[in-house]
């Protein structure tokens, strides 16, 4: 990998705004962006179909391999969908991620992105929580749901990033000690709360 790239990597609550602040970080640094595009990226890279990958996105929440190795019926009736098993499936993302971290700098939502590069020498690794109030508000304003589905679904989804991310990595969902830098975006708002981890990366990285 070369040492003139650099990676930022974000973890997030759902409904946080981790996504947005992710994009404002790649615009400003004029750097390329991965949240869902990675799953076009480890597909192009795997041959495999997307929807391979979108089973086991970590906004879905994922089976393990073993279920799918023992359960013929467990899918569409595809065989290869079968003998795809979550590790696979994770190992080849992984693969696109390194690949792209070593063609260009970028910033990565979620997926692992820290673990899989946490030798990569120039990372910083970001987690972006909110306060609930503030989750709930901003997921029914984008799903147009109500407020109480809302608060399930920033509950479940976090449940679901916490198990993917566990799961796969040797380090905890959401701990300040996995994290360069953890932030409550609610406290400065999106914009201001992009401004504070530009001036971040700039002084840790020497931009």
């Amino acid at each position: 990998m070369d040492n003139k790239y650099f990676v930022l990597n974000i973890g997030r609550q759902l409904g946080s705004g981790g996504h947005d602040i992710g994009k404002m970080l790649a615009e400003h640094f004029q750097i390329k962006f991965y949240d869902k595009e990675l799953l076009d990226l480890a597909a192009q890279e795997s041959g495999f179909d997307k929807h391979f990958f979108e089973r086991d996105d970590e906004h879905r929440g994922f089976i393990k391999g073993f279920f799918y190795s023992i359960n013929p019926f467990s899918s569409s009736g595809n065989p290869y969908e079968n003998q795809l098993s979550s590790e696979s499936l994770f190992k080849f993302q992984s693969e696109a991620i390194r690949k792209a971290a070593s063609q260009s700098s970028c910033v990565f939502v979620g997926r692992c992105a820290d673990y899989v590069l946490r030798d990569y020498p120039r990372c910083i690794n970001i987690f972006i929580s909110a306060n609930m109030e503030d989750r709930v508000k901003r997921l029914s304003q984008k799903l147009n749901i109500t407020e109480e589905e809302a608060e399930k679904r920033a509950v479940s989804g976090d449940e679901k990033r916490a198990s993917y991310y566990n799961y796969y990595s040797a380090k905890t969902w959401g701990e300040a000690a996995t994290y360069d830098l953890c932030i409550n975006s609610s406290v400065l708002g999106l914009k201001e709360t992009t401004e504070f981890i530009q001036n971040f990366v700039a002084r840790k990285l020497d931009l």
